[in-house]
C-alpha cells in the first residue's frame, strides 16, 4: 500500500516546532500555480497541493503496473481507506458514504433513481439560486418524466435574512398544496454558486422533514470550507466536491446516503457491476464482497480513474499535519473572506453582499458589487428599490443590449492581462464579482484584487468593451 505520511519543506519544519504553519503567500510554493498567477476563484475547480499531486500520480502508477490486481483488489481496499477517512471528518458512519465524481453527478444520481407517484402531483422543489447544471437536471428529469413530476422555483431578493430564505420555502409548500400538488423532493444548496453566499440548508432541511419532504443537499461548495453538521442536520441525500476546498484532485465528491434511503438508490449512473437486478442475475466479474448493496454499487462505476478518491485521506492528512486541522483552516478563509471582501468594496466604493445578521459571509466566498449597473429593461421583472436607486446613481451604466459584451470583455482581461480570473455575475441590474479566500491568499491578495477590479471598471467605463471583436 502507499504510504500516507508527509515530509514538511525545511522552512515549515522550523515553524512547526513553534506551531502551525503560517498562512498566506508563504504557502504557495505547497501548491501546483503558475507564479504569475493568482488564483483568487478557487470556488469554481479548486486545487491540491504538489503532495497530493504526487500522491495520486503513485496511485497511477500502481495502478499501471498491474491493472488486474490493483483495479480488481486493491482499488476496494483504497476506497475503504478514504471512505473511513471522510467519515470520520463528517462525522457519519461508514457505510454511509461512497464517492462520486462530482456533486452534479450527485445530485442526478438522486433525482434520476426517484420513482415519482403516476398521478402527476409530485413537484421539485428548487431555489432560484441553484447551481445551473442541477436546474437543468431537474428540466430534464420534468421533461423525460412528461407530466408525471413537475418542479417549482423558489424565488430569493438578497440580501436574505435566512429566516425570509425558510419563509420563502414555506410558502412555496404552502402554494404546492394549494394547487393540489406534493412537494417531493427539494433541492438545497450548502453555499449558492452564483452569488457565493452561506445558505441556512440546516434549517430548510428541518422544513422538509417537518413536511414529508425528501431533502437533496447540494454541497458543491461544502467540505473543508464550512462545518456540513450532517450527524445533526440528517439530510435524506447530500453531497459534496472534496476537489474544491479539500484539496483533492478533480474530480471527486463524497455522497452520503443514510442507511434508511439507500433502497432508493437502484443504481449508478452508469449502471455498472454492482447493480442488482430484482428479476434475473447476471454474472459480475468482480470479486465477491460482504459490503451492503449500496456500498458494493458505487465500488466499480465503469472503467474509471478512482485515484482522486483515494486521494481523500491523504488530502484529510495532509490538512491535519501541515495546516493545523479543519477548524484552523477554516476560520483563517472565512475571516479573510470576510475582511478581504470589505477591502474590495471600499476600494470600489461600493458593498459587499450580505445581510442584517452576517450569515451570508460565513464561508470562504464573498461577492462585491462592482461600480457598474446594466440599462433598465421594460420587459424585466427586476426593479430597483428605493434605496437601490439611490445606490447606483452616479454609475456607470452600460446599456441592457451590451451587457454580456462588457461582461465577456473583462474575463478576457482578466485572464489576458492580469493573470487571474474573477468570476462574475448579473444581479437586481448590477455586476458582482465573487472572490474565494483561501489559505495561501492574504490581505494583500485582495487589496490587489480590489486595485485591478477598479482599473478594469473604468476602462468599461471608457467604453473598451466596445472596440472588441
Amino acid at each position: 500500500m502507499v504510504a500516507t505520511t508527509f515530509e514538511l519543506p525545511l522552512q515549515q519544519k522550523a515553524e512547526a516546532q513553534t506551531g502551525p504553519v503560517q498562512f498566506g503567500n508563504s504557502l504557495l510554493k505547497e501548491f501546483l500555480h503558475d507564479p504569475a498567477y493568482r488564483n483568487l476563484n478557487h470556488g469554481s475547480f479548486g486545487t491540491h497541493p504538489s503532495a497530493i499531486q504526487q500522491k495520486l500520480r503513485t496511485y497511477q502508477t500502481a495502478a499501471e503496473a498491474r491493472p488486474d490486481s490493483f483495479i480488481r483488489y486493491q482499488t476496494p481496499v483504497l476506497l475503504d481507506e478514504s471512505r473511513a477517512a471522510v467519515a470520520n471528518l463528517l462525522k457519519v458512519p461508514v457505510e454511509t458514504v461512497v464517492f462520486v465524481s462530482n456533486a452534479t453527478l450527485g445530485v442526478n444520481t438522486v433525482l434520476r433513481n426517484m420513482v415519482w407517484s403516476a398521478d402527476g402531483k409530485d413537484e421539485i422543489l428548487y431555489f432560484d439560486t441553484i447551481y445551473g447544471a442541477c436546474g437543468k437536471t431537474i428540466d430534464y428529469v420534468v421533461e423525460d418524466k412528461q407530466g408525471v413530476v413537475g418542479s417549482r422555483c423558489v424565488s430569493l431578493v438578497y440580501p436574505a435574512e435566512d429566516e425570509e430564505v425558510v419563509a420563502a420555502f414555506r410558502d412555496a409548500v404552502k402554494k404546492s398544496r394549494e394547487e393540489g400538488k406534493r412537494p417531493r423532493l427539494a433541492v438545497i444548496d450548502v453555499v449558492s454558486s452564483m452569488p457565493g453566499v452561506c445558505f441556512p440548508f440546516q434549517d430548510i432541511v428541518k422544513v422538509c422533514k417537518e413536511e414529508g419532504i425528501i431533502s437533496c443537499v447540494d454541497g458543491a461548495q461544502g467540505i473543508g470550507m464550512v462545518d456540513l453538521k450532517i450527524s445533526e442536520t440528517d439530510p435524506d441525500f447530500l453531497v459534496s466536491n472534496c476537489h474544491k476546498w479539500l484539496f483533492t484532485p478533480r474530480g471527486c465528491a463524497v455522497f452520503y446516503v443514510p442507511v434508511r434511503n439507500q433502497h432508493l438508490i437502484r443504481s449508478t449512473l452508469p449502471t455498472s457491476h454492482g447493480f442488482v437486478p430484482k428479476v434475473g442475475d447476471r454474472f459480475n466479474p468482480l470479486p465477491p464482497t460482504s459490503k451492503s448493496e449500496f456500498v458494493n454499487n458505487f465500488e466499480f462505476v465503469g472503467t474509471i480513474d478512482n485515484s482522486p478518491f483515494f486521494c481523500v485521506k491523504d488530502a484529510i492528512k495532509w490538512r491535519e499535519e501541515v495546516l493545523g486541522g479543519e477548524e484552523r483552516i477554516m476560520e483563517y478563509t472565512t475571516r479573510l473572506a470576510r475582511e478581504g471582501g470589505q477591502k474590495v468594496a471600499e476600494t470600489l466604493g461600493t458593498r459587499v453582499l450580505e445581510n442584517n445578521k452576517g450569515t451570508l459571509v460565513r464561508c470562504a466566498m464573498v461577492n462585491v458589487a462592482l461600480p457598474l449597473v446594466t440599462g433598465d429593461d421594460p420587459k424585466a421583472s427586476v426593479k430597483l428599490t428605493e434605496k437601490e436607486e439611490k445606490e447606483v446613481e452616479g454609475m456607470y451604466e452600460i446599456p441592457q443590449e451590451e451587457a454580456s459584451k462588457a461582461f465577456n470583455w473583462m474575463y478576457k482581461v482578466f485572464q489576458e492581462e492580469y493573470n487571474t480570473f474573477v468570476p462574475m455575475t448579473f444581479y437586481r441590474r448590477r455586476f458582482w464579482a465573487r472572490l474565494c479566500a483561501q489559505v495561501y491568499l492574504e490581505e494583500s491578495d485582495f487589496e490587489w484584487a480590489g486595485q485591478t477590479l477598479k482599473v478594469v471598471c473604468e476602462r468599461v467605463a471608457k467604453g473598451e468593451y466596445k472596440q472588441s471583436a
